[in-house]
């Protein structure tokens, strides 16, 4: 039989068997060797990098939250503090392997949700849903609740459910709640402090995290012997404040009754002792730091550090202090206070009108009148009172540090145009905050010598230990003891039934300070808008121990300081005189003449 050419070519395409046999043993030994290359790849070359993804994909690894530091006022009442909670979470795969030793009761996901109900509280189908649906989504993990007490927690760890699961978190607590909010802050889910003592001293409160590792069998179980990792965290350091917890809540209570009653935009009340430790720093509108979401953005800060106004008269007690100092006056130098003052091409006049009045300088500061520190006041250079408004660190921070505080504004003497100079002498035409203003009578009651003011008094150490913080800021003399003696001398007859606020008395004390009504200046109408009517005080008189600034913004009922501030004064300052155990001293006698002649008889 021949072969056509055809069918020969096809035999020759095929090849001989032995041909044949020869390159299926040359494919077969090339896929074995492919496996071996690959197999030996997983054995040697590529072992610890395989290894590490397959350990990587069975670990879990948790950061372990550290507990901010506790925040305390100066007789160890907290204000600020850490409490452990735990944020419940379950693995569908685990749980639906849940059997419990009763037969009527569920098992799987259904039985693990009933336990969890049992527990935690709530509808048994929830968790049973939201573990349904991570399943569906091949998710091992979903929260299941969160907010749980540890308490809790164990009666859960108790039950061993397969597949549930707990995170540690910090809940920031602040029990004082809306009386200390705006000085103490926040500190939001994510741990971000925002605003008070909580910002301005995160670096100290703020600890460092832990790590929670552990290695997990297929079914979600630890394996105990596993790659686990436990790095404890760091808690962070404790803060004592120099703030009176008792006289804050009492300040805060009055504060917003005032507010209320005279339908004001806002207030502040600072307490301070004469050392300058702050003892309260009351703001209204505040807010619950419990529940950040209630809070209303205009109620965050604390105004006695971030707000500035006009302070209007209490700025007459540099004025009069200048004068003074200087040898230009005496307490009993005669004033003739007209009816109507012209100066800088536009008149001046005092709150009431009146006619011609005999004061002296005390009587000046007495009776609040604008044209008499006018009067007294020209009498020094412009820069003499404005060396005295630095010294007592007017324009300036006050450096406690604390967050937003504004430095107000003190404008240099080279810009004092028109009538500026005048204004400047009874308050008006410059800016500052309310513990500014406090800093100036802490001044005046400690002798004349501005201590600078404090909020912290000890902050934990490494070793655990309260130390005072470190402060590079060091007292300035602004007056001598003489003229400071003087001042606070002066400043009784403004309590008294001449003065401008009689309302500012305290039972069986001598009290020495001075009220302020002044122009509202509105930044956002860009013109004065309403007063801010307030009052600033000292007692006992003759050796004065603490301060007590009132300040109401925009008031609606009512316009002056000694109406509408003094009061709430002579109630904050009586109770903190009881609450720091100050004996009463009381004297019947002013220690220098409203005035040097009377009307009746100037009238003769």
């Amino acid at each position: 039989m021949r072969w056509n050419e055809p069918a020969r070519a096809r035999l020759a395409a095929v090849g001989h068997p032995r041909r044949r046999s020869r390159l299926m043993l040359m494919a077969f030994t090339l896929v074995f060797a492919i496996f071996a290359y690959e197999l030996f790849s997983v054995q040697w070359w590529n072992a610890d990098e395989l290894s590490q993804q397959a350990l990587t994909q069975r670990l879990t690894r948790t950061n372990v939250p550290a507990a901010r530091g506790t925040i305390t006022d100066e007789n160890g009442a907290v204000l600020a503090r850490s409490v452990e909670r735990r944020d419940i979470a379950g693995d569908p795969v685990a749980a639906s392997q849940y059997r419990k030793n009763s037969k009527k009761s569920p098992k799987g996901i259904d039985g693990v949700s009933a336990q969890l109900a049992q527990v935690l509280g709530g509808d048994a189908s929830d968790y049973a849903s939201k573990l349904d649906e991570a399943g569906k989504r091949k998710s091992r993990f979903v929260y299941l609740a969160k907010d749980i007490t540890p308490a809790q927690w164990s009666q859960l760890k108790a039950l061993e459910l397969p597949g549930i699961s707990s995170e540690l978190r910090q809940k920031r607590e602040y029990p004082q709640h809306t009386s200390v909010a705006p000085l103490v802050g926040w500190v939001n889910s994510a741990g971000v402090p925002g605003g008070g003592v909580e910002q301005m001293l995160d670096a100290q409160l703020r600890g460092k995290d832990g790590i929670h590792q552990i290695e997990r069998a297929r079914n979600g179980e630890p394996i105990a012997t596993g790659d686990n990792l436990d790095q404890q965290p760091v808690s962070g350091r404790a803060v004592q404040l120099t703030v009176d917890n008792d006289i804050q809540w009492y300040a805060q209570n009055e504060l917003v009754a005032a507010v209320k009653k005279t339908k004001s935009q806002s207030g502040e009340i600072v307490v301070a002792d004469k050392a300058g430790h702050l003892l309260a720093t009351a703001s209204y509108p505040s807010f619950d730091n419990n529940d950040m979401s209630s809070a209303a953005s205009d109620a965050l800060q604390n105004r006695a550090f971030t707000d500035t106004f006009e302070p209007g008269s209490t700025q007459k007690m540099v004025t009069a202090g200048a004068l003074l100092e200087e040898g230009l006056a005496t307490p009993t130098t005669h004033v003739e206070v007209p009816a109507k003052l012209e100066r800088a091409g536009r008149p001046f006049q005092d709150s009431h009108p009146h006619g011609v009045e005999y004061l002296t300088l005390a009587g000046v500061i007495a009776q609040s009148s604008n044209m008499g520190t006018i009067l007294a006041g020209e009498k020094m250079p412009k820069e003499t009172l404005y060396s005295y408004m630095m010294k007592f660190g007017l324009g300036k921070t006050t450096g406690i540090g604390f967050p937003g505080e504004s430095a107000g504004i003190v404008p240099p003497v080279k810009n004092w145009v028109g009538d500026t100079w005048y204004t400047v002498m009874f308050g008006q035409g410059l800016a500052s905050s309310a513990v500014q203003q406090t800093a100036l009578f802490q001044t005046i009651a400690n002798g004349g010598v501005r201590s600078p003011l404090s909020l912290v008094s000890k902050v934990q150490d490494a070793d655990g230990t309260m130390k005072a913080p470190q402060d590079d800021r060091t007292p300035t003399r602004v007056f001598s003891e003489k003229t400071s003696r003087e001042l606070i001398g002066m400043m009784q007859g403004v309590v008294s039934k001449e003065g401008s606020a009689p309302l500012a008395a305290v039972d069986g004390y001598d009290v020495a300070g001075k009220t302020s009504t002044a122009q509202r200046y509105d930044a956002q109408k860009k013109t004065y808008d309403g007063v801010t009517a307030g009052f600033i005080g000292m007692a006992p008189a003759k050796d004065p121990q603490l301060i007590v600034s009132v300040t109401l913004q925009k008031p609606q009922s009512g316009t002056f300081g000694g109406d509408l501030a003094a009061p709430v004064f002579s109630k904050v300052m009586g109770y903190a005189l009881q609450n720091r155990k100050i004996p009463p001293n009381k004297s019947d006698k002013l220690p220098y003449p409203i005035e040097y002649r009377s009307k009746e008889s100037s009238s003769q």
